[in-house]
């Protein structure tokens, strides 16, 4: 059995504890729209909330509008990427998670959906405060659609992830990708991310490396599982991708895809602990 870490015993910098509060409030402010799934008024909402403040911001804002077609017909979607850096620049360092939610009654996705666009968007306006000429190229990927629109099979999941990875390996684009990491269902206040088994390990390895050596070994563990996730596109066209995934949320993942994901069992001391080390690694990819 997996006995998570709670949050309290963990120190990030207070910094980052204040960062972490910050995507606590954004959580708040995206399960306040009610359950966000893609094609929904209140997705749409959600996404022209973060375009707004994204813009806000030093970096080149595009938007992936598409229509996916599914089970239950054509939904329009939305992928939203946030360009740091010299847009045309190599060596390009991708942070992604997906923002919307299980079409599911009373399933708000606090964990699964609202913190990974919470820790993003924070994320986002960290790399922005960063002086000019210690940032290295940084896109931030907010992916549409990575829930099924009712099972995940035959292609019915992560629709935003596949066709982005489709576009970038036609375009050439993944060759000038370095590393994507994907985060997804971070903010649970008793932390413990999986050993993910389809990442790549190179990259895997670094960022574990990182979080020991921050004093985050036992939020990052040993605990080794397979998750197809919005990752997974990306290394089959050849990227290193990695998922960094808490998929222990509640006695026996019971919150999951219910109506129990919600902020309450969040923590920001979690958000701190993921900036912290997804920094760290940006600032050691970062030019002399």
């Amino acid at each position: 059995m997996v006995v998570p870490i709670l949050a309290q015993d963990l120190r990030p910098p207070a910094e980052y504890l204040t960062a972490g509060t910050r995507a606590l409030q954004w959580v708040r402010a995206f399960v306040a729209l009610g359950p966000r799934p893609a094609g929904s008024d209140a997705i749409r909402e959600q996404a022209a909330m973060m375009e707004a403040e994204l813009r806000k911001l030093r970096c080149r804002v595009s938007v992936d509008a598409f229509v996916a077609p599914t089970p239950r017909g054509a939904i329009p979607m939305r992928n939203i990427i946030a360009t740091f850096g010299d847009p045309s620049a190599s060596g390009v360092t991708v942070i992604s998670g997906h923002y919307d939610t299980k079409a599911l009654p009373g399933f708000v996705g606090a964990n699964d959906g609202g913190s990974s666009a919470a820790l993003l968007m924070v994320l986002a306006d960290r790399l922005d405060n960063w002086p000019p000429g210690t940032r290295p190229p940084v896109w931030i990927v907010f992916f549409d659609g990575e829930e099924s629109v009712v099972e995940w099979r035959d292609g019915d999941h992560t629709y935003g992830s596949r066709r982005l990875a489709r576009a970038w390996g036609r375009d050439g684009t993944a060759r000038r990708v370095r590393a994507l990491v994907n985060v997804d269902m971070v903010g649970d206040a008793g932390l413990g991310l999986l050993w993910e088994g389809y990442s790549d390990s190179r990259v895997r390895g670094e960022i574990w490396d990182i979080a020991r050596r921050l004093g985050y070994a036992d939020a990052f563990g040993d605990r080794v599982g397979y998750v197809e996730d919005d990752h997974v596109p990306f290394l089959r066209i050849g990227v290193p991708a990695v998922n960094l995934i808490d998929f222990d949320y509640g006695p026996g993942n019971s919150h999951w895809h219910t109506a129990q994901d919600s902020v309450d069992k969040l923590s920001p001391v979690s958000f701190a602990v993921m900036l912290h080390v997804l920094e760290t690694m940006l600032l050691e990819m970062a030019p002399a």
